[in-house]
């Protein structure tokens, strides 16, 4: 007989239609749990580095937590899938060191975010999504990502101490590689390595709470007088937009930036994922993408009205659906999960640099694994891709390898008569790269 504390469980279950997905309530809460152990790390890392650029710990991670649990609610009740989403560690790095580091103000950094967020909903909402994925280059699609992964790994190799710049050679060297500081980073390091290779849910944030925890004897953080603590403000950080600033052409290759890496990495993501849970029909496409793509189009655009960086679904989903999440229950788990952490600011500013370095580090190097994509007998493939990744890690600035790229790409398609292969729009975008040099080489 149906009992009265029955009937939520029934509700949940017919609202997010656990029979049809072949699901149950234990299933989806253990799912949503271990896509959160798998994500926790982007509590510290993200803040973290939003705070090298100039915003406040607290209010970093406010803003963070609160972007991840409203994007993912509402991905989770608009599509009814386990996708999860967050700032992209990619979009982070560029809005914290290349931005803000070098004194573009908040306000269009945000912008940019917003322009690509806008940029990313009129080709979900349109139904342009195919004509996009034809229309960027292969090797600028796979680089892009490449570069920016070894330039979030160079971030966290400097973080932790490993190699740091020479001014009297004007190089990068090794670091003091007997400090505390860098013998633990590298502890960190390997201890990530450790319980990735061994498939740990979870592994990375464990790693950074072990890394934290051997920190403390040594002097290098300490805990700290509270654990808890009410959420940062963001004040300083709503409505901060300066879009006209922002259609500045020097930002143009960083509103690329933002927008193909989050537009192939969530199309990939998704695809990936959707076919792990069984998802995909007979012809490898996702049912119902298009809503998908509406939630985290439309999530970057409104995380940009509270200067966060781009937002973009998590790969890491997939730990929930390996667990056996098929639902958006999984994903109102997790984002429960996340909540509960908007009180955690002190626990979370313990963590010291030396323990989410290493995070940095093996993401950054594991993004290098979209080169085998790339076709190396062709070298109007090949050779813009190396470009890109190179400009971008020699520069500092995942910008610059963007523009080099198109640049490249686009002569080797010239000088080999195959320029009829692209669409004219990539030799627009090349001619303003040409302006974008002219206007940095000007300054």
């Amino acid at each position: 007989m149906e009992t009265v504390a029955d009937k939520p469980a029934l509700s949940i279950a017919k609202w997010f239609d656990f029979k049809g997905n072949n699901t149950n309530l234990k299933t989806e809460i253990i799912a949503g749990l271990t896509t959160f152990a798998t994500m926790a790390y982007m509590v510290a890392v993200v803040p973290g580095m939003m705070s090298k650029g100039g915003i406040p710990f607290e209010s970093a991670l406010t803003v963070t937590v609160l972007m991840t649990v409203i994007t993912t609610i509402a991905m989770a009740l608009y599509t009814n899938r386990p996708f999860v989403l967050g700032p992209g560690l990619g979009s982070v790095a560029i809005f914290s060191f290349t931005l803000l580091g070098n004194d573009v103000p908040l306000s269009i950094a945000a912008g940019i975010v917003f322009i690509s967020g806008v940029l990313f909903m009129l080709v979900s909402f349109l139904g342009v999504r195919d004509f996009v994925v034809r229309i960027i280059p292969h090797s600028v699609k796979v680089s892009v990502g490449v570069g920016i992964g070894l330039f979030i790994a160079l971030l966290g190799f400097k973080q932790a101490g490993i190699v740091i710049a020479d001014p009297r050679k004007n190089v990068l060297v090794f670091g003091e590689l007997a400090s505390i500081e860098v013998i633990t980073a590298i502890l960190g390091f390997f201890m990530v390595l450790f319980f990735v290779s061994r498939k740990i849910q979870g592994g990375i944030i464990l790693a950074v709470i072990l890394t934290t925890l051997l920190s403390l004897p040594l002097g290098i953080t300490s805990v700290p007088d509270n654990f808890f603590s009410m959420p940062g403000s963001i004040d300083d950080m709503t409505f901060q937009l300066d879009v006209i600033g922002a259609l500045s052409p020097v930002y143009l290759p960083f509103l690329l930036a933002f927008f193909i890496p989050d537009f192939f990495s969530t199309l990939g993501a998704m695809l990936g994922i959707g076919a792990q849970a069984g998802y995909l029909d007979k012809d490898g496409n996702l049912p119902g993408i298009e809503k998908n793509f509406h939630v985290d189009s439309s999530a970057t655009t409104f995380g940009a009205l509270f200067s966060c960086p781009v937002m973009t679904t998590y790969v890491e989903s997939s730990a929930g659906v390996e667990s056996g999440g098929r639902t958006g229950f999984t994903a109102l788990v997790t984002a429960a999960c996340f909540c509960l952490t908007l009180f955690l600011a002190p626990l979370a500013g313990m963590i010291p640099t030396v323990a989410t370095a290493p995070v940095l580090m093996y993401i950054g190097i594991a993004m290098m694994g979209s080169m085998k994509k790339i076709n190396y007998d062709d070298i109007t493939e090949y050779l813009p891709a190396f470009v890109c990744v190179v400009m971008s890690v020699f520069s500092f600035n995942a910008g610059n390898g963007i523009a080099a790229a198109m640049l490249v790409y686009t002569f080797l398609k010239l000088a080999t008569g195959r320029y009829k292969e692209d669409h004219w729009s990539v030799y627009l975008i090349a001619s303003s790269m040409i302006y974008y040099f002219y206007i940095i080489s000007a300054h």
